[in-house]
């Protein structure tokens, strides 16, 4: 029996319930792909499925619409699959998703609801059926494996696609209207290093308790950045003090924003019969430091914590001279300064925010993993922009800046950016339904990350973009939901815009 047959809009919950009984994880989407074909050759509609399992579906215009523009409706098959732990029986590439309705939320037992971005496709095909109503001709574009990298958008083939209006459904917010998205590039900096033998006190340095955060949505906040913070501090020690640097890590993920990172350095060329007073003074001015970051940073991070201490035990006893004095390996002087560079002069954060909408941040890039092994240091670094000529500024700037120090930085992961338009008739027709249907106006919104848009609108020049969608909430969880009034609402709206574009 049907879990959502007697639910408005009844054909779009129909083909939602029928995706559902269909696994379709990310890299486990031939089964769904083939049902999109199957629904194109039962309503005698042209289609293309690719080797990636990308499908295209054209429907012609309604009568007296043939000469207007295509528009192409755009969602993604794959959806992220969660199990809760305490139900080790169920298998998302095999098992079908159990819906239940609880109130107006729609629901999964155990596992996630796949609302994102099941309801696009639902959404399109119930368009695509549809026999009354007035439309122009209809490309909908259904990619693969959005989830991990977008890679369905990225190697889908539009030549055969005529439309530049896209809606994209592909948002979790009612009444949000999204124009424009971050391209990005991932930026691994490389800097060799000289390993030498030296003598001295080690101090132990750790910056934890930051806020932290997603590297494109909170990059906003001007959060601490403990890979940062630590170059700060270690910049005041070296100051006072020949610092050599033994230890170096920080961070676990390029688009996260750091919340811990630590050093070990040693002290180099100060005696035993100083090094008692003198670690006192190395530890004040760390401390002096501390102070300074937690008042920069007093809203944003109210528990950062930045220790600096002497280490006594954590190497081993052998190499020990003496009460505080250490025989071992770090980074030589000429090393040590580069590193310090790195963590204190190479761009981290916000670069520039967008001229037109002082809310958008346009151009980032956040210093997201520290690391230091044998051979070399290295950073990695998430840029964000949704202007090309802006990240390719930023890249120039890091290559330069390595250079400077003789080091490189390799580049991997490219996407493109989707850039605002001052000029999109799709946005003001989008927003004028929204008022009559709302009384209200909807909120525009560009996301400081990517988004299949930014593919399309690479492939597309002058492509006329808006991404929007029902209420979804905690999508890539098992406690996955979806708004029933609110998929009622989104779909009446998409219908009236299709209907005007007509």
């Amino acid at each position: 029996m049907s879990v959502l047959e007697n639910i408005q809009p009844t054909e779009v919950m129909r083909y939602f319930e029928q995706i559902a009984q269909i696994p379709h994880g990310s890299r486990n989407t031939k089964a769904i792909s083939d049902y999109l074909v199957l629904f194109a050759k039962s309503h005698d509609l042209k289609y293309r499925q690719d080797n990636m399992n990308n499908v295209i579906i054209w429907k012609d215009a309604s009568e007296g619409s043939e000469d207007k523009e295509p528009v192409i409706i755009q969602g993604h098959m794959d959806m992220v699959c969660e199990v809760n732990p305490a139900n080790t029986k169920i298998d998302m590439s095999k098992d079908p998703i159990d819906l239940y309705v609880e109130g107006d939320e729609i629901r999964a037992k155990d596992t996630t609801l796949g609302g994102d971005d099941g309801i696009a496709i639902a959404m399109a095909l119930a368009i695509l059926a549809d026999e009354e109503l007035k439309h122009p001709p209809i490309e909908a574009i259904f990619t693969v494996d959005e989830e991990i990298g977008m890679l369905g958008a990225a190697g889908i083939d539009i030549s055969d696609v005529k439309g530049h209006t896209m809606l994209n459904i592909d948002s979790e917010d009612e009444g949000i209207f999204t124009v424009s998205c971050a391209g990005g590039v991932v930026a691994k900096c490389v800097l060799p290093i000289n390993n030498t033998k030296v003598q001295g006190p080690v101090m132990q340095v750790m910056v934890s308790g930051l806020t932290g955060g997603h590297s494109g949505v909170e990059i906003i906040k001007n959060r601490a950045n403990a890979c940062v913070l630590l170059g700060r501090v270690l910049q005041a020690i070296s100051e006072r003090f020949d610092i050599r640097i033994r230890e170096l890590k920080g961070g676990s993920k390029d688009n996260a924003i750091p919340i811990n990172a630590e050093a070990q350095i040693v002290l180099a060329g100060l005696r035993e019969d100083q090094t008692e007073d003198l670690l006192s003074r190395a530890v004040q001015i760390a401390s002096d430091i501390t102070k300074e970051l937690k008042n920069e940073y007093s809203s944003t991070d109210p528990k950062m914590m930045i220790v600096c201490r002497p280490v006594f035990k954590s190497i081993q006893a052998k190499d020990v001279k003496g009460k505080f004095i250490f025989d071992t390996v770090a980074s030589d002087a000429a090393t040590s300064s580069k590193i310090l560079y790195m963590l204190n002069c190479l761009p981290n954060g916000i670069q520039r925010m967008s001229p037109d909408n002082n809310d958008f941040v346009r151009t980032s890039l956040n210093m997201g993993i520290l690391e230091k092994n044998d051979k070399c240091v290295i950073t990695t670094h998430c840029l964000r922009s949704s202007v090309a000529s802006e990240k390719e500024n930023l890249k120039m700037r890091l290559r330069t800046g390595m250079k400077a120090v003789g080091g490189n930085v390799i580049f991997h992961g490219e996407y493109p950016g989707w850039e605002y338009r001052e000029q999109s008739p799709i946005r003001d027709l989008m927003t004028e339904v929204y008022k009559e249907q709302y009384n209200e106006e909807p909120k525009i919104e560009a996301i400081h990350a990517g988004v299949e848009c930014g593919f399309f609108a690479d492939k597309i020049k002058d492509i006329d973009c808006i991404s929007f969608g029902p209420n979804l909430k905690n999508i890539h969880t098992f406690n996955e939901s979806m708004n029933i009034p609110s998929v009622q609402r989104v779909y009446k709206m998409l219908l009236e815009v299709i209907a005007r574009l007509a």
